[in-house]
């Protein structure tokens, strides 16, 4: 299939690889025109201009728009709903807030476009390992589309089928879902990673705790002096708590035990509020979620060891840097 791609940053650039190699067509476009032309060097055909873009498509078009999310992703979907034509797609991969999907969908429908959601987890590890990909949108449209999301998703791998899915939606298996109408994908994609929130800070604070196992205020029997990068490896191999996160703390350490890089500024992209105001909407009690999203405002004030896991971490899987503190935070 044929897709346009605007936003090449660290997921966008790296969607598009994927799909070339798996065969198909992309027309790419990025404020900055290095990256188009980039990209261009590996298969992908380059644009100047949004217009210059969704002239190069084919129609049915297919748009894909990677971008932050908020007011850049907001004036990018308006323009291209001008630019584009009855029957053309917008897909946002973005981490957007799902009531806006809801909103810009049938915004869209009254122009005779349709909008695709996908909740896109994978970050600068997506090219090699695939997307996990939860998508909201009309059946019809998703199913067209699907050459494309069987690309971008992991695939089965060599995790074994969970018994009792006889029946069940193959796609899941293979790493993408449709979960249901305009916003669902959304949805469960803020969910995931308010729950990515509540894991990260049950590491964080499980190694801040081996840590200061020698502090000198302990009896000095009661002290140990552990090496949290052999404690990390060995979680890894075999326990109940194994996980990709565990990888990359495991990866962190072993390069640098006191991650002296890392000051410990934990910032948050906004699905971890999202989540907890569903928790809200719902009536539904959510103590771990809250607490690990109050965490990293704490962290933003003095910051811990834990803080230090969350950074490397965020880093790891999503090449996150911290965000330089401001003269008005605290130390």
């Amino acid at each position: 299939m044929q897709l346009g791609m605007v936003g090449l940053g660290r997921m966008g650039g790296n969607i598009v690889r994927r799909l070339i190699r798996a065969g198909h067509a992309a027309v790419v476009y990025d404020h900055n025109p290095e990256a188009a032309r980039g990209l261009a060097g590996e298969g992908a055909t380059g644009a100047e201009s949004l217009e210059g873009l969704v002239a190069k498509l084919e129609a049915p078009r297919v748009v894909w728009v990677m971008l932050p999310a908020g007011d850049i992703t907001e004036a990018t979907i308006q323009r291209l709903a001008v630019l584009l034509e009855v029957g053309d797609t917008i897909i946002d991969g973005g981490n957007t807030f799902w009531q806006d999907d809801v909103r810009r969908a049938g915004q869209l429908r009254s122009r005779g476009l349709h909008y695709i959601d996908v909740g896109t987890s994978g970050g600068v590890w997506g090219l090699e390992r695939g997307y996990c990909l939860m998508i909201g949108g009309e059946a019809p449209i998703v199913e067209r589309l699907d050459p494309i999301f069987s690309a971008l998703a992991p695939g089965r791998s060599d995790l074994p089928v969970t018994p009792g899915r006889e029946g069940r939606d193959p796609r899941a298996e293979q790493g993408y879902i449709h979960a249901g109408p305009n916003g669902a994908g959304h949805f469960v994609k803020m969910i995931h990673n308010g729950i990515e929130y509540g894991l990260m800070q049950a590491y964080a604070e499980g190694f801040d705790i081996l840590r200061n196992a020698s502090r000198p205020a302990l009896p000095p029997e009661h002290r140990f002096d552990f090496d949290v990068a052999d404690i990390a490896e060995v979680w890894r191999r075999g326990s109940v708590i194994t996980s990709w996160l565990l990888d990359l703390t495991a990866t962190a350490l072993a390069e640098d035990e006191h991650l002296s890089s890392y000051s410990g500024y934990v910032d948050d992209s906004g699905e971890g509020r999202w989540t907890i105001q569903a928790a809200i909407d719902e009536a539904v009690p959510a103590e771990v979620l809250t607490a690990a999203l109050y965490a990293r405002f704490r962290s933003r004030q003095e910051h811990t060891f834990a803080e230090k896991i969350l950074s490397a971490m965020r880093k790891g899987f999503g090449g996150h840097v911290e965000v330089k503190r401001s003269e008005g935070d605290r130390v």
